[in-house]
């Protein structure tokens, strides 16, 4: 499960960083201008909250069962709430910043960034943890893990 969940964590680490470095209007020699960056920026905070309701609804649930740290009040749920924090806080920006482009400051955004990176960060290397086979042992047999729809 762990490799598997690592595809998706791995591109969102990868965007995230992308328009992180990218801000600075380094976009701009990579073929975008500010809309299509914003968009791009957007994309990650669909794809994200999209992952993130998938986990909520059709695998923590069944995880939670056996396993703790993925139960209603505790870690990851309560990372998620963190991170849409976060992701509310960059779909303010870009919208600040579509009704008003001359008002794009790289600085504020990476600001935005900046305030959900950490929690973010270590949710995704800790989720996948969790999943990794040496602790999915201490829970499951392997024919109940072949029963996650992961």
């Amino acid at each position: 499960l762990a490799v598997r969940m690592s595809y998706f964590h791995n591109y969102f680490k990868q965007e995230f960083d992308e328009i992180y470095e990218l801000a600075d209007g380094k976009f701009h020699g990579h073929g975008m201008n500010l809309t299509m960056f914003l968009q791009k920026t957007t994309e990650l905070s669909r794809h994200l909250t999209m992952h993130h309701n998938i986990e909520e609804v059709h695998i923590f649930p069944i995880l939670a069962t056996k396993m703790p740290s993925f139960r209603e009040d505790d870690q990851h749920k309560k990372l998620h709430k963190v991170i849409h924090d976060g992701l509310d806080a960059l779909g303010a920006y870009v919208q600040r910043i579509h009704a008003e482009p001359s008002t794009y400051s790289f600085m504020d955004l990476r600001a935005v960034l900046d305030g959900f990176r950490e929690p973010l960060m270590r949710h995704l290397d800790e989720e996948v943890n969790d999943l990794r086979g040496e602790n999915m042992k201490k829970y499951w047999t392997l024919e109940e893990l072949n029963q996650i729809p992961i």
